[in-house]
C-alpha cells in the first residue's frame, strides 16, 4: 500500500496529505498553473482578502472528496442493498482503484479554467466548448498520460475524465451507477465536494461568515442511499445530518447573494469581458492545450495594465478596472417589480436598459441578468427507522429557499448623475410600457 508522504499546510483543512504519485500530478505544469489563476475573478476589487487561486482550491477538493469516499464505501454504513448491487464496494482492489481515481480528478478538476475563471467563459470560447471539455483534452493529454501510465496499477484517464467533469450532455460519456456516484461526490448539485470547498475557502478569504457551515458533521453522515422513487443509488444523508445540509444549501444562497452576484463585482466581470473582446488577438481564447497552459491571470492582468497606460487596444475597458472607473448600479429590481411583473420575469431590466440606451446611447449602459433554473436539489434522507425519502418532503427548509436571481443595469459613472434623473421621472412609464406589450 502506498504510504502518504507528503503534507501542504492549509488554512481550510489545516493539512491536506498525499502520495508520491499525486505529488507527480501536483507537480505538473497544468496543475502548476492554477497557482496563477484567481478563484474569484476580480473581486479582490471588492473584498481585498479574495486573492486566492485555483491550486489550493483543488487541493482541498481531493482533500474532501477521499473524505466522502472513506465514510460512504465504510462498510459500517452500506445497506445490504447498496453492498449488493455496486461490486465495486465488496472489491478491495478495485475500492483502492476508484479512491486514487476520485482523489486524482478532483485535484484535476478545474484545470481547465480560463484566466480570471468564469468572468467570460461563455462568450470567449469557440462554439460547443468550455472549461470541462479543455480539462478532457489536459487530462488526455501526452504529458498527463505519462503520469497515469506510471502509477501502480495504471490509471484509466477516461475514469479521471469521467469523475472530474461529471455527466455533460454535449459529452459521449456514459455512467454506470457506481461512476454516477463518484462524480457526485465532486460535481453533484447536492453534495459534491467542489461546492463544499468554495463556500468555505472564499468565505474566509473574503471575510464574510456566509459560506460557512457544519461540513464535519455533514460529510460524516453522508451515504450511498436508494433513490426513494427509481432506487438507483445515489448520494444521500441520514436524517441527523439534514440539518447541515440545509445549512450548506442557505450558505450557497447567501454567498451568491452577498458575495458572488455583489453588483460592483459583477460589472469588473463585465469590463473584464469587454477588455478580452478587444485584447485576444484570435477572438476566442485558445482551446490548443499548449496555448491554453501558457495563458494564466499574470498575462491578462499585464494586458489591461499596459493598455491602461499606454493606449493599447481595449484601453477604454482596461481603465475602468485599473482605475476603477466602474460602471455605477443605475437600476436592481425589487419586490414591487417581482410581484408586478412576475410574467415578465427579468425583463424589467431589459427594458429599463433598452430606455436608457435609447435616450443616451447603448455603449454608456450594460445590463447583466441571471435566474436560477429549478430549485433546491433534492437527495435521499434516511429516517431513524431506516426508511429512505426524498429531502424536498422531509425538509422545510429546502422548499423555502428562494431561487437565486439578479436583474442590473450599470450606467457609465460620467453620465450617471442625469441618467438616473432621467430614469426616477421615467421609471412608472418604463415598466408600465413592458406590462402593456406582454
Amino acid at each position: 500500500m502506498v504510504k502518504y508522504l507528503h503534507e501542504i499546510r492549509d488554512p481550510i483543512h489545516v493539512f491536506v496529505r498525499l502520495t508520491d504519485e499525486e505529488r507527480k500530478v501536483i507537480n505538473s505544469q497544468p496543475f502548476q498553473r492554477l497557482r496563477h489563476i484567481h478563484q474569484l475573478a476580480l473581486t479582490y476589487l471588492v473584498y481585498p482578502g479574495a486573492t486566492h487561486k485555483r491550486f489550493e482550491h483543488s487541493l482541498g477538493v481531493m482533500e474532501l472528496a477521499s473524505r466522502v469516499f472513506d465514510i460512504v464505501t465504510n462498510p459500517n454504513s452500506i445497506s445490504p442493498e447498496i453492498h449488493d448491487n455496486l461490486e465495486q464496494i465488496r472489491n478491495p482492489e478495485k475500492l483502492s482503484y476508484w479512491r486514487t481515481v476520485l482523489r486524482i480528478a478532483a485535484l484535476l478538476h478545474d484545470v481547465g479554467h480560463l484566466p480570471f475563471s468564469h468572468a467570460a467563459e461563455r462568450e470567449l470560447l469557440p462554439k460547443g466548448w468550455d472549461h470541462e471539455k479543455i480539462t478532457r483534452e489536459i487530462i488526455q493529454s501526452e504529458e498527463m498520460a505519462k503520469i497515469w501510465s506510471s502509477t501502480t496499477p495504471p490509471l484509466r484517464p477516461e475514469d479521471i475524465v469521467k469523475l472530474a467533469i461529471g455527466p455533460k450532455e454535449d459529452e459521449d460519456l456514459n455512467f454506470d451507477a457506481w461512476e454516477a456516484i463518484l462524480s457526485e461526490i465532486i460535481t453533484g448539485d447536492a453534495f459534491g465536494v467542489d461546492r463544499m470547498d468554495y463556500l468555505l475557502r472564499d468565505s474566509h478569504h473574503a471575510g464574510v461568515s456566509y459560506g460557512r457551515f457544519d461540513h464535519f458533521r455533514l460529510i460524516d453522515t453522508l451515504r450511498i442511499l436508494p433513490d426513494p422513487e427509481t432506487k438507483e443509488p445515489k448520494l444521500g444523508i441520514e436524517k441527523g445530518g439534514l440539518h447541515s445540509a440545509e445549512a450548506l444549501l442557505l450558505a450557497r444562497y447567501f454567498m451568491y447573494t452577498q458575495v458572488y452576484f455583489h453588483p460592483i463585482r459583477r460589472i469588473y466581470d463585465i469590463h473584464l469581458k469587454d477588455f478580452l473582446v478587444d485584447w485576444l488577438e484570435e477572438e476566442y481564447f485558445p482551446i490548443k492545450v499548449s496555448s491554453h497552459l501558457a495563458l494564466t491571470d499574470n498575462e491578462v492582468t499585464s494586458g489591461f495594465l499596459d493598455a491602461a497606460r499606454n493606449g493599447n487596444q481595449g484601453h477604454k475597458h482596461a481603465i475602468r478596472i485599473v482605475n476603477r472607473e466602474h460602471f455605477k448600479l443605475i437600476y436592481t429590481r425589487n419586490s414591487k417589480d417581482v410581484e408586478q411583473n412576475r410574467e415578465q420575469n427579468l425583463m424589467v431590466g431589459k427594458a429599463v436598459s433598452e430606455a436608457l440606451a435609447n435616450k443616451f446611447g447603448a455603449e454608456n449602459f450594460r445590463h447583466d441578468s441571471y435566474s436560477q433554473s429549478g430549485g433546491s436539489p433534492d437527495f435521499p434522507v434516511k429516517l431513524n427507522n431506516d426508511d429512505v425519502v426524498s429531502a424536498l418532503s422531509e425538509s422545510d427548509v429546502l422548499n423555502q429557499i428562494p431561487a437565486i436571481s439578479i436583474d442590473f443595469v450599470f450606467c457609465d459613472s460620467k453620465i450617471f448623475t442625469e441618467a438616473n434623473e432621467w430614469f426616477r421621472e421615467n421609471r412608472t412609464r418604463i415598466i408600465q410600457n413592458l406590462r402593456e406589450v406582454n
